[in-house]
């Protein structure tokens, strides 16, 4: 992704890659949910189509958010992890997550997760994140 012309603003550059509707949305299938394959991501209640899920898998693995690998079990799926890139952003999901539970109309189990993941504080981030190392990176 260029940023050629562009302010350099740690923010503006962030939302060039992070700023749409799908691209947290695939990330959050991936801590949540444990989505690994395109089929699992087109599942989902926000029904992404097959052509943005696509270009979005694709662009985060261009930009380092995510890997893909052939799945051993099954010759044409494709098994997408998180980075450590990818894995640091689990606060940004867990603070927008904590802000749609205070201020909108979220559901009652999924705003009970996202408050006590921003409850538990940087330990519940921590611990969270050494579990998403193991599960993505090995």
């Amino acid at each position: 992704m260029s940023t050629k012309g562009r302010s350099g603003c740690p923010i503006s550059l962030s939302l060039e890659l992070l700023g749409d509707r799908w691209t947290l949305l695939i990330i959050r299938d991936l801590v949540f949910a444990g989505k690994k394959h395109f089929r699992e991501f087109l599942q989902s209640d926000e029904g992404i189509s097959s052509r943005t899920l696509a270009e979005r898998l694709q662009t985060l693995v261009d930009e380092g958010i995510l890997t893909r690998s052939d799945d051993p079990t099954h010759g044409l799926k494709a098994i997408y992890r998180l980075t450590e890139a990818g894995i640091d952003l689990l606060p940004v999901l867990a603070t927008l997550g904590a802000w749609g539970s205070k201020y909108r109309k979220a559901d009652d189990k999924l705003a009970r997760i996202a408050d006590d993941l921003a409850a538990g504080g940087e330990p519940a981030l921590k611990r969270m994140k050494g579990m998403l190392r193991a599960e993505h990176l090995g």
